[in-house]
């Protein structure tokens, strides 16, 4: 039974992610099954990489003692699912024109948020004795998200080359990729400097941020992780 104090989740929230994870189960488990059987193997890896994110919560209590906001998890499980069975396994990349720049832009606010996220706790937890300036962390969660972006078009190259895929699509008549891979890595930087600054403003202001919330709720819901 949950605890009635300021740490638990919404009911709203956490009806939402109860109901959308569930769905999004039973829709890549039966997909993995099909995968399975029908020996697609380089399709079952994208969608096995969504189950272990569905399941992270459960894999981040039981083994690392951290407890997940329903934000985080949501986030995460709509994106990948979004990326790996949407944009891959169903072909959206192909389909729709807009999608890979859609989810560039999307990773490029998801992993600023990350960063911003990763360095703030830091700065505030009692184990580590810092104290960073809001543009340094500002620009940390920028460089954070613009380096996740790299490695991913690094690693879209190296599938590319090693098996044959298509992850870097032809694009405005560039069959190479490149044209598709800076387009990818422009919208990624332009979603990370666009959290970012919103993380700056926040921070040196003190306007409402919604990261702000997220934070709270995180060092809320694992207090070992911040006290001494």
């Amino acid at each position: 039974m949950t605890e009635p104090n300021d740490i638990s989740q919404p009911v709203e929230v956490s009806q939402i992610h109860r109901w959308i994870g569930r769905i999004l189960l039973i829709i890549v488990g039966l997909e993995w099954i099909y995968l399975l059987l029908d020996a697609q193997w380089l399709s079952l890896f994208p969608v096995s990489l969504i189950l272990i994110v569905l399941f992270s919560p459960i894999i981040f209590r039981r083994h690392l003692q951290v407890e997940i906001p329903a934000e985080f998890h949501l986030t995460a499980v709509i994106f990948t699912f979004a990326a790996l069975y949407l944009g891959e396994v169903q072909q959206f990349y192909q389909k729709v024109w807009w999608w890979d720049i859609a989810l560039h832009a999307s990773a490029g606010l998801l992993m600023g948020i990350l960063g911003f996220l990763l360095i703030y706790l830091l700065n505030e937890s009692n184990r580590v004795d810092v104290h960073l300036t809001p543009g340094f962390i500002a620009f940390f969660a920028f460089t954070f998200a613009i380096m996740i972006g790299t490695v991913w078009e690094i690693l879209e190259f190296s599938m590319d080359q090693i098996f044959g895929l298509n992850m870097q699509k032809p694009m405005l008549g560039d069959a190479s990729g490149l044209t598709d891979t800076m387009w990818d890595m422009i919208v990624n930087a332009v979603g990370a400097i666009m959290i970012s600054l919103m993380g700056w403003w926040y921070l040196k202001v003190k306007k409402d941020f919604f990261v702000r919330d997220w934070i709270t709720k995180f060092i809320k819901r694992n207090p070992n992780l911040f006290n001494k």
